[in-house]
């Protein structure tokens, strides 16, 4: 399979596409998708973009509703816990394994200084994009194809939780400085202490994520 998706077939492709649109945070939690807009948007017939549509909802990125559409997932709290869960068990792991001359930790590095360039420019959504460029490079550490292919799905549901922030600074304004410590660590060749950073991390951003999740669900 070739880096761009082009060994694969047109649905898979579309699929891709349209998970590169929500890790890009241009799709918002509920948001509708109109077959029409997509179609011609992709040049693609319609029954090809309803197999990418079938395919992420298999992935559970969307979610179809008789005689209404097909509509972004909203993600719930028990979907935020696992992709935590997930996140704790696959980056840490990649930052314990780390070699410290990888090429992924300058752009790790990138990343860090895209991020702070936003934050001063009270940009929070590219931050939020800084921030999901930091945590793939992370994966790429890893050196494995189906790891960095299975968290590009965990990218777009992760992006899917940023789009329920009222406030994304609240979320994204601690973690900018967090990530450049990380790096260091690793620049460093301190392994283990970038993973109890980033699993200390981890577990802040999850409980930010829910309290948001909480006050969300709360009747008005």
């Amino acid at each position: 399979m070739t880096e761009d998706g082009q060994g694969l077939p047109l649905a898979d492709r579309l699929a891709r596409r349209i998970r590169a649109l929500l890790i890009a945070g241009e799709l918002s939690p509920g948001q509708r998708l109109s077959e029409a807009a997509f179609s011609e948007r992709f040049d693609v017939s319609r029954n090809s973009l309803r197999e990418a549509f079938r395919l992420l909802t298999k992935d559970g990125l969307l979610r179809h509703e008789a005689n209404r559409g097909v509509f972004v997932a909203v993600p719930t709290m028990a979907s935020v816990i696992d992709i935590y869960r997930v996140r704790r068990m696959l980056e840490c792991a990649a930052l314990r394994q780390a070699w410290h001359q990888h090429a992924a930790i300058g752009a790790m590095r990138d990343a860090v200084a895209e991020g702070r360039e936003r934050r001063d420019a009270g940009d929070w959504t590219g931050v939020g994009s800084a921030n999901m460029t930091f945590h793939a490079a992370i994966i790429d550490l890893a050196d494995s194809t189906r790891i960095s292919e299975f968290y590009e799905r965990i990218s777009a549901e992760l992006r899917l939780c940023f789009g329920l922030l009222k406030d994304p600074a609240h979320l994204h304004a601690p973690f900018v400085d967090m990530n450049g410590e990380i790096v260091t660590l690793l620049e460093q060749n301190k392994r283990e202490e970038a993973a109890a950073q980033l699993d200390a991390y981890l577990n802040l951003a999850e409980r930010t994520m829910l309290k948001t999740l909480e006050r969300a669900s709360e009747p008005s």
